[in-house]
Order: structure tokens, then C-alpha cells, then sequence
């Protein structure tokens, strides 16, 4: 089992696209998008205006995503998120023929069987939302406040396994980010490293 969990840390290092830019910086504007969500419905950043906004990029067919959804991790954060007013958009960039590509329908189909509780669940099939954000892997978080800054970028929590035993132990960076923005602090921890699959970007 050592073994398996190192190899899929490697993967997780090793799989990520190279891409043409680091995507936005703490403490900047946000990148504008627009896009389809699994309803058919356009949805925009702009649109979101006065409202935190967490994006989750997702792969159904990763084990780090399916560590955070299977121990019921990622939904809490959700629930919890809409609750407190803000929007929660999972993403999906994953392109046609590729690990973690569904249609609407499949999306919809995916957020019932799990208890998932997105805002929506935006497709990205070009990869031009995820390009944007330099998003490099599943799950890989951004938060953007109230005022469209982007205010944390990076892990779900500090321990990058696939093992759900691994969740409780963890530093909890978006729970906490989140938490920073709702008692009206500047984020503690702002920036950390992604892990997780690499995105399965069209090229």
C-alpha cells in the first residue's frame, strides 16, 4: 500500500500540463470568465459580483478528488460555503476522451450520487477557464473575494495523499481561508502548493 500511495504522489508531481502561464497573483484581479454549466446555463464571474466565489477543479476519475468526496470532505466544505453566501463553482477541464470527461447530464448525474452541493458545476471542455487560472491539478482551489481578488490559491489541505484517513489530520487551507474572509482578516495562508491528478487539458 507504501508503494501504491508513493506512486500516486509522483503521479500527481509529474502528470501536471505545463502551461503557458502561472495563472492569476494573490492580491490581484481575478480572470474574468464565462461558461456553460451543466444546466446550459451561461454563467460569469462578472455576475457574481459582492460574493466570494471558491472555483474546484474536479476529475471524478482521480483519487485525490475521490478521497475528498468519498469521506464526504468536500461536500461539508461546500454545504458549509453556501451557508455562509458564497459560491461555489467546481470545474471541470477535463477534454473529450479524456479521464474525468462528462456531459451535463453526467455532471448532474455525478453531484446527485455524491450529495455534492455546488452552485453549478461549470464544463470547460476547451480548457480556457482552467488555462486562465493556471489551474494544474484535481482538486486545485481559488478563492476570490468579495471584491473579485483573488485571495487564496492552491491545495484543498496540507497532506497530499489519496488515503481519506489523511483528511482529519490535515491543515485545512480552504476551510480556514474561507473562514480568514468571512471574519474580514487578510488569509493566513494565501498561496500553497496543488496536488492531486494532472488536469486533462485538450492539449
Amino acid at each position: 500500500m507504501k508503494k501504491l500511495l508513493a506512486t500516486l504522489a509522483l503521479f500527481a508531481l509529474v502528470s501536471s500540463p505545463a502551461l503557458a502561464a502561472e495563472g492569476p497573483v494573490i492580491g490581484q484581479p481575478a480572470p474574468a470568465f464565462t461558461a456553460t454549466d451543466s444546466n446550459g446555463k451561461t454563467v460569469s464571474l462578472a455576475d457574481q459580483k459582492g460574493k466570494t466565489v471558491v472555483l474546484e477543479w474536479t476529475n471524478d476519475g482521480c483519487p485525490f478528488v475521490q478521497k475528498h468526496y468519498e469521506s464526504g470532505n468536500m461536500q461539508s466544505l461546500q454545504k458549509a460555503a453556501a451557508a455562509d453566501g458564497v459560491v461555489w463553482f467546481s470545474v471541470i477541464s477535463s477534454a473529450a476522451g479524456k479521464q474525468g470527461h462528462v456531459d451535463g447530464e453526467g455532471a448532474n448525474k455525478l453531484t446527485a450520487d455524491r450529495n455534492a452541493a455546488p452552485t453549478a458545476v461549470l464544463l470547460d471542455e476547451s480548457g480556457v477557464v482552467g488555462k486562465a487560472y493556471g489551474a494544474k491539478t484535481t482538486p486545485h482551489m481559488f478563492i476570490i473575494d468579495k471584491d473579485g481578488i483573488l485571495a487564496y490559491r492552491g491545495a484543498i489541505d496540507s497532506i497530499p495523499s489519496p488515503d481519506k484517513a489523511d483528511v482529519e489530520k490535515a491543515e485545512k487551507y480552504v476551510a480556514n481561508a474561507l473562514a480568514d474572509l468571512k471574519a474580514g482578516r487578510p488569509v493566513a495562508t494565501a498561496d500553497t502548493q496543488a496536488y492531486g491528478c494532472g488536469v486533462k487539458y485538450k492539449d
